[in-house]
């Protein structure tokens, strides 16, 4: 009984998706109901797994395949919360579009399922369980918006793509389960003496299917097009949710079976860390679609994320889970931005639409050039410590290629957030966007713009919370 209380905010959402199915099959017009039903349920997980689970030390259950600790609580949390919001600010974008749906709040919840699943799995099974259920739910919300060509196109590139990649993913699987005989990361751990070498076939391609998950460079072929194509509230869950489960599978999966073959993994991640940062921020530059510009600049954050774990150490693991964390406080902000950029139910993404935008709206441009601002590393936002920590890091480690990589790599990336602004606030006006945005949309503007803003008074807060996460 014991293990089912710990298991209870897995099970609390299972059951959540199945009654959400079965009102809306019997309740007809019900999806203004399922959308709030669905943020309570999210609440709550949330607040049961803050209860339950967070100040648990290492507890590991069903045959030590599911782990519950520190680090599992926090991003589920994480998750849970960024699901949330996205949910929130999601209802008048989805009913300008007419796609708003009883799907849609269910297939984020099943997604957010496969997260959950995925942060506390300790076997190898386990975790491909998770990733594929949160996948499927994915491929579906890429083309929720029928109608439209693009997202069509972007669902069935992710789909194709994603499956090529779980493929090589499900091939390491299968390699390290033949070397070791196990798929139980502390049995794997006790069997690396022997098979060290051909262990790291396996491992390479773990990580290849891992990173195209979180879209690092070379594997990020699909998301400029899937952002572009996906609706904007889809896009927004794409660059923030996938990547809070991603990052603490990185760490459970090297940190706990592979720590002693940190030799052989470590410069695969070196190299992902500095080719994401580099083509991030010199992909970025010519691009005109605003999605497809924070599609690269993803790319280039998840870079610095990897920096800090390629570190081999429990700072390095602390400063990219602050550095993602900030991240999606700045997205959500960018996101609720380009959510107001609405004219008569039509929805703008060009560059060229921000033109003039500090003429018609002083406030809304006055907080995007705060959030680019932050984006681009410009103390003393938020951006600024995130990547001050991940410098910090990895000089403690001595890896000075890749800190000077990671600078030069901020410099050129701060070029196309000042073009921005340089757009927002010197170019001719256009049209006046609509002023009149649901509640929720002005909350989550102001509430990140004024976290972003005013980091700097309190940054020991985050720091405390995650210096408990103790890996090593």
């Amino acid at each position: 009984m014991q293990n089912l209380e710990l298991v209870f905010p897995e099970i609390f959402i299972s059951l959540g998706i199945m009654f959400l199915l079965i009102l809306g099959v019997f309740k007809k017009n019900s999806s203004k109901l399922i959308h709030n039903i669905s943020l309570v349920f999210l609440l709550i997980t949330a607040v049961i797994t803050f209860n339950e689970t967070l100040s648990l030390n290492k507890i590991k259950l069903f045959n030590n395949s599911i782990i519950i600790d520190y680090l599992s609580s926090f991003m589920k949390i994480v998750t849970l919360v960024a699901a949330f919001l996205v949910l929130t600010i999601s209802s008048n974008y989805l009913k300008s579009l007419k796609i708003f749906k009883i799907e849609y709040p269910i297939l984020i919840l099943s997604s957010v399922l496969g997260m959950m699943i995925m942060i506390s799995s300790n076997d190898l099974i386990v975790f491909y369980m998770g990733l594929e259920l949160q996948s499927l739910s994915l491929y579906v919300l890429a083309t929720f918006n029928r109608d439209q060509i693009k997202s069509s196109e972007a669902g069935l590139k992710y789909f194709v793509l994603s499956a090529l990649s779980s493929g090589l993913l499900l091939y390491g699987c299968s390699l390290i389960y033949g070397f070791t005989g196990s798929t139980n990361f502390d049995v794997i751990s006790n069997q690396l003496s022997s098979n060290e070498y051909a262990l790291t076939f396996g491992i390479v391609f773990i990580l290849v299917g891992l990173a195209f998950k979180i879209s690092a460079v070379p594997f990020h072929m699909w998301a400029p097009d899937v952002y572009e194509g996906s609706p904007t509230s889809v896009t927004l869950f794409f660059t923030m949710v996938p990547k809070i489960a991603a990052l603490t599978v990185f760490i459970r999966f090297l940190y706990v079976p592979f720590l002693n073959l940190i030799d052989q993994w470590q410069m695969i991640l070196i190299f992902l860390s500095i080719a994401s940062m580099l083509f991030g921020a010199v992909a970025a530059i010519g691009q005109k679609n605003l999605k497809r510009l924070v599609a690269y600049s993803s790319i280039g954050h998840v870079g610095y994320a990897l920096a800090g774990l390629a570190t081999g150490s429990n700072e390095g693991i602390q400063s990219s889970i602050i550095y993602i964390t900030i991240y999606i406080i700045m997205n959500l902000g960018l996101f609720s931005c380009l959510l107001m950029m609405r004219r008569n139910d039509v929805y703008y993404e060009e560059i060229e639409d921000l033109s003039g935008l500090s003429k018609n709206h002083p406030l809304l441009s006055l907080s995007l050039l705060i959030i680019l601002f932050s984006l681009a590393g410009i103390p003393p936002l938020a951006g600024f410590f995130a990547k001050f920590y991940i410098f910090k890091s990895v000089l403690e480690q001595s890896m000075f290629f890749l800190a000077i990589v990671g600078l030069l790599s901020t410099v050129v990336a701060a070029f196309y957030y000042l073009r921005l602004i340089k757009i927002m606030y010197f170019d001719k006006e256009h049209e006046k966007f609509d002023t009149d945005h649901g509640i929720w949309l002005k909350f989550s503007l102001i509430a990140s713009t004024i976290l972003i803003l005013l980091y700097f008074v309190f940054p020991s807060q985050l720091i405390d919370i995650v210096s408990k996460i103790n890996i090593i």
